[in-house]
């Protein structure tokens, strides 16, 4: 195999040295060798295509970690993984769409809601819980865990969206900082106390009976954070426009919004985190 120079190489794989000396650090794209003496790189001409495929998969905005499994897949693998990875962009390319619309809206006065808003009663429930504070680039991570510990050791869940499994937003994640999230499961009240022992990494505790208005999140979650915050912004919505109603109802069933007492959350009514059979709901309690 020739051998050419890292200037040279860079020229024509239209790479910088410096995006070079990236992706060799990063084992992206490691050259064939390397001077002991002087420390200068050397790509045999055969990695051309490879670091081609590079420059093209990081036009379509992929991490260097994914790029770098990507390289190591067969041909049919790594087409899949681009053709899901395109999905999900654009996915995440039409929530934003939808999120701008809205802000256009809302500067001009209006408060349109974006998702179809409903109510829902929760009788008083107990749950097995593990709580953390967590990056948003960690909550996909901390979902996954609380599953598996479920899995591990199962148990009878009960059935319907009493029994299902849900997240609780304390503080909202955000790439500039982390917050409390607490992954949640109800448990039967009679066995609450047995099913602890079997989990001592979780906490049992109970949540009160509350009401808990809801909106259901589209069926692609591959930018949830997009659909959560146009969720939030529907309830918002809603509120405004039935805030006379709620304040006016009649005695114990007037409702107070309580999220410091309940918080914010996702119900997942299939398998797992990544199930797009769930909503996103604020909880209310009478005062």
């Amino acid at each position: 195999m020739k051998e050419i120079s890292i200037g040279e190489f860079a020229r024509r794989s239209r790479l910088s040295p410096k995006a070079l000396r990236l992706y060799d650090e990063r084992g992206v794209l490691v050259p064939s060798r390397v001077d002991q003496a002087s420390g200068y790189r050397y790509y045999g001409t055969a990695q051309l295509e490879q670091a081609r495929l590079v420059v093209m998969l990081r036009q379509l905005q992929l991490p260097l970690a994914a790029i770098k499994e990507l390289l190591a897949c067969d041909p049919a693998e790594a087409a899949a993984r681009i053709a899901e990875h395109w999905r999900h962009a654009e996915a995440a390319h039409g929530a934003r769409r939808e999120l701008a619309d809205y802000l256009v809206n809302r500067l001009c006065g209006k408060r349109p809601v974006m998702y179809e808003v409903a109510t829902r009663e929760m009788p008083e429930r107990s749950l097995l819980c593990l709580k953390r504070h967590v990056e948003e680039q960690g909550l996909w991570a901390f979902g996954k865990e609380f599953i598996a510990i479920l899995r591990e050791r199962p148990f009878r869940r009960m059935e319907g969206r009493e029994g299902a499994h849900f997240c609780i937003y304390w503080g909202w994640p955000s790439a500039d900082g982390d917050g409390p999230v607490e992954w949640c499961i109800p448990v039967p009240k009679a066995e609450a106390h047995a099913l602890a022992e079997h989990y001592p990494e979780l906490t049992l505790r109970t949540e009160p009976a509350h009401r808990e208005l809801f909106v259901p999140l589209p069926s692609t979650l591959e930018s949830g954070a997009l659909h959560i915050q146009l969720a939030v912004e529907s309830l918002q919505a809603w509120v405004h426009e039935h805030e006379q109603e709620l304040e006016q109802g009649a005695g114990d069933e007037r409702l107070a919004h309580t999220p410091e007492d309940l918080g914010d959350r996702i119900t997942y009514l299939a398998t797992g985190p990544a199930s797009a059979d769930c909503d996103f709901a604020v909880a209310f309690v009478a005062p």
